[in-house]
């Protein structure tokens, strides 16, 4: 299985702590790739919208490729991030910006469509959950058809000084999901989410989308007709 961790902070903090955590107890056989924000990403989104003519022409595709391609290749995407100001990390939001062409409304990647994905974060107080369900929605609108997500409020600095209860939640919680992510078969899309598909097919259809690039892309991929993304191996 492999897997690609994606955290929104440099310092290995308790979010961290708890990725981790989750990840090892992942039980089959694992291929792990690493990335930390903003140190392997340090870049904010120009707005200059070439990417929707082609991916490739960001210009910040040069730092951004190993971590797209690393994220079409693995089975697991995990996603960490402490709660900033009721909010995912700068950098967190930087990351999502720059790869807003992954949603699907404009040009989705039908690698997604197969992945399962997990969303940790954690706060001193309030908050942590409002930042999970932020990325989630992120990744739901990559396509991606199984997203699930921790938040937890530590009221603490680290994970040593969290009381025993709290450590306690957190380690069934990430059991839990560990166990399900653990599961060798490709989570089935949901019919939300071939709904959601459609209203974006019908959209590009319509020419309503944001380019005339995306519409071509669409049609390049046969998702104009009959072909669907999920059901493409």
């Amino acid at each position: 299985m492999k897997i690609v961790v994606i955290n929104g902070q440099n310092h290995k903090g308790t979010t961290h702590y708890i990725g981790k955590m989750l990840v090892d107890k992942i039980t089959t056989e694992k291929e792990i790739k690493e990335y930390f924000l903003p140190r392997d990403l340090n870049h904010f989104c120009s707005g200059c919208l070439a990417c929707l003519k082609e991916r490739e022409r960001c210009p910040y595709w040069q730092d951004k490729e190993k971590i797209y391609n690393d994220m079409l290749e693995a089975d697991v995407i995990v996603i960490t991030s402490p709660n900033y100001c009721m909010m995912p990390s700068a950098p967190m939001k930087a990351f999502l910006d720059l790869f807003f062409t992954n949603w699907l409304s404009h040009k989705p990647v039908k690698e997604m469509f197969s992945k399962k994905a997990v969303v940790i974060s954690t706060a001193g107080g309030m908050g942590a959950k409002k930042v999970t369900k932020l990325i989630a929605n992120n990744l739901v609108n990559w396509g991606i058809p199984k997203v699930y997500q921790f938040g937890i409020a530590i009221n603490a600095a680290n994970w040593q000084e969290m009381n025993a209860k709290k450590k306690t939640k957190t380690e069934k919680a990430t059991t839990k999901i560990a166990k399900k992510l653990s599961k060798e078969k490709k989570p089935k899309v949901s019919l939300k989410a071939k709904i959601r598909f459609s209203l974006f097919r019908w959209i590009q259809k319509a020419n309503f989308g944001a380019s005339p690039y995306e519409r071509t892309y669409w049609e390049d991929m046969g998702w104009l007709g009959k072909n669907r993304p999920w059901k493409e191996k």
